[in-house]
């Protein structure tokens, strides 16, 4: 069985009445299954998880992202969270039994569709991305919606699919294909700002930090904490424990102490086995070997 996963982010995290119905519309189809929600207020932003298979997802993410356009006007948007459109950003993951390429191509449908019946132009970034400026999201996000509004108009901001304008409300869409991703959140017992930037700067891969490793401070004023928000782009090559340590000894330079940590989403399992078995020093393999990794195999392969 071909199994995808994507893990659509939207500018809404405010609002309950919006979420549920946006979050609806992505579970409308058969065969395209929710299996986790997070939305956060200082961020503005909510995140779904959806797996399954590959036409069902694509059906589900079309609908999710039409009630999005509908329900969220981004004229009136704000949080702390970079974004250029009320369904922010798509990406196809491969699962089970499905390729990169497979991926790709799934992107690239979605969105043309996109652009052509919704009339919301689509960036390609990750894998699908066609030329090296734009394999990076805060590349494409790059002015956010304000300054896309204007940016668009330069042939290199032109979208890959759509016409060279936003759409008045619910902006731009960027799609793509990508392997696993950690959304991954520091809160740092602090409220200096700069601290966060600083700490960020050391960690990010962009300013000599940690391959694939996207980082940047951000004050959270609801929860009054200082926050590292994170993207770590390959958790094989730089796991999450090695990411968490150098924070907390760039943190502990200014005086400063972890609060606590967050992932957003739901991570691979082998993500968090890396982890236990750096800890916990694990003797022996450390990939395959839970409950419900087996389970899986069985089921699906």
């Amino acid at each position: 069985m071909q199994l995808v996963e994507s893990v659509p982010n939207f500018s809404e995290g405010r609002k309950q009445e919006v979420i549920d119905k946006i979050v609806s519309a992505l579970s409308s189809v058969q065969g395209a299954h929710v299996l986790d929600l997070s939305s956060d207020s200082d961020h503005n932003r909510s995140v779904v998880t959806l797996v399954g298979k590959p036409a069902p997802i694509l059906e589900a993410l079309f609908r999710g992202t039409e009630k999005a356009s509908e329900l969220i006007d981004l004229n009136k948007h704000k949080g702390t969270h970079p974004r250029i459109g009320s369904m922010d950003v798509i990406p196809f993951i491969p699962f089970r039994n499905v390729t990169m390429k497979d991926c790709i191509g799934l992107s690239r449908e979605l969105g043309q569709r996109i652009a052509s019946e919704l009339h919301i132009p689509a960036y390609l970034y990750a894998y699908s991305a066609t030329v090296p400026q734009r394999i990076r999201l805060p590349d494409v996000r790059k002015g956010e919606f304000e300054e896309l509004k204007e940016e668009i108009k330069k042939k290199e901001r032109f979208p890959d699919f759509g016409e060279p304008c936003l759409h008045p409300t619910a902006g731009a869409v960027a799609v793509g294909a990508r392997k696993f991703l950690l959304a991954y959140n520091i809160n740092l017992k602090t409220d200096d700002l700069k601290v966060a930037e600083k700490v960020a700067k050391a960690v990010r891969e962009s300013s000599g930090g940690l391959i694939g490793v996207q980082a940047k401070g951000m004050e959270l004023k609801e929860q009054g904490i200082i926050q590292v928000t994170m993207n770590l782009l390959d958790f094989e090559s730089t796991p999450l424990y090695r990411v968490y340590e150098l924070v907390k000894l760039e943190a502990q330079r200014y005086g400063v102490e972890v609060l606590e940590s967050e992932i957003i989403g739901l991570p691979p399992a082998r993500a968090l086995i890396q982890s236990l078995a750096y800890f916990i020093k694990l003797k022996g393999p450390t990939s395959n070997i839970t409950l419900e990794e087996r389970l899986l195999e069985k089921l699906y392969d």
